[in-house]
């Protein structure tokens, strides 16, 4: 459904995007895992003829993005990371809003409108103000309106961005179900590593605008090959230590903690500690567990995603403060 081929886009001097591929089948979700700046929303920008491309080669569903937008865009969804609803209206109006703005049948606005707010469990709600709303059922009315088009493909920037576990949780199933159901060819942005876990079907690793590697989750934790064990200690020649005596490292020990692959985890701690003992290192912890999402990130983009930066915390915020302006 979704075919990219060295996808570029420059912003003067600098490269947003570094010649990108993938391919993405239909039914598929397909994640875009990496940390903020990665050029993942710019990527996604460029697949839905948002922005124009440097360079490279953008198909959904066949069709040239570049020659086509306007049909491209026809058959596309997009939920963006920011609030893209208005709290001065009830839910049932933002969706008849979108329905015209793509240009749904008038016959048939009512009965799709209705369909959406039924699958997203909204219909009890839909006469109520949006601003009445809390931040997952906003994100689940985000998704309620590009249901409206029936998208063959939808795009979801940062789906669960600033929602709570228990709201986050909701939108995740939500998102399977429209796979599930509709046979929906879903492709996601995220920097959660348990979402992109249990949501994806394949995932890209993306940092600094390229693409590491690509797989299914439990392929890339399998490729990572056997238990991370992570050992602290104040020593700094701990890195250097565990390198020469031949260990896999993950990267750069990072606060001073040294992350390697090994198989049998629990039989080869006392052996290791006893090697770096014998070496001069003192270590303050180890732990023991086994390969994630987030070990094999770092692997491949030597950094750890940072949990709880500042664009998640703006976009909770963002959807509390559309709340109280009910006050």
């Amino acid at each position: 459904m979704i075919e990219v081929i060295s996808l570029t886009k420059r912003f003067g001097n600098f490269t947003a995007v570094d010649s990108v591929s993938f391919r993405v089948e239909k039914g598929e979700v397909f994640g875009l895992l990496g940390p903020n700046g990665a050029g993942k929303t710019t990527t996604i920008r460029c697949l839905l003829t948002l922005i124009k491309p440097t360079s490279g080669q953008v198909r959904v569903s066949g069709i040239d993005a570049l020659r086509d937008p306007q049909q491209v865009r026809q058959l596309c969804g997009y939920v963006p990371q920011e609030v893209s609803v208005d709290g001065d209206l009830t839910g049932y109006e933002n969706l008849l809003l979108y329905a015209r703005l793509y240009q749904v049948p008038r016959k048939l606005r009512k009965k799709r409108i209705q369909e959406a707010l039924e699958f997203m469990g909204l219909a009890d709600r839909a006469n109520s103000l949006v601003k009445t709303y809390s931040g997952g059922m906003m994100r689940r009315l985000e998704i309620a309106q590009v249901l409206v088009n029936q998208p063959r493909v939808l795009f979801l920037d940062e789906p669960s961005i600033g929602l709570d576990p228990a709201a986050k949780r909701m939108i995740w199933d939500y998102i399977v179900r429209l796979r599930d159901d509709f046979d929906t060819t879903i492709l996601l942005t995220t920097h959660d590593m348990l979402e992109a876990d249990e949501l994806c079907d394949r995932i890209a690793i993306m940092n600094l605008g390229k693409i590491a590697v690509t797989g299914s989750p439990q392929e890339l934790k399998t490729h990572l090959g056997g238990d991370v064990v992570s050992i602290t200690s104040k020593d700094s020649n701990c890195f250097g230590v565990l390198q020469r005596l031949g260990y896999r490292l993950l990267s750069p020990s990072h606060d001073g903690v040294c992350d390697l692959v090994v198989q049998n985890g629990e039989q080869e701690i006392p052996r290791i500690l006893d090697e770096l003992k014998q070496h001069g290192i003192t270590t303050n912890s180890v732990s023991l567990k086994r390969a994630t999402l987030d070990d094999v990130f770092l692997k491949y983009a030597g950094v750890r995603i940072e949990e709880g930066d500042t664009t998640w915390k703006h976009a909770r915020l963002t959807r509390r403060t559309i709340r109280k302006l009910r006050q």
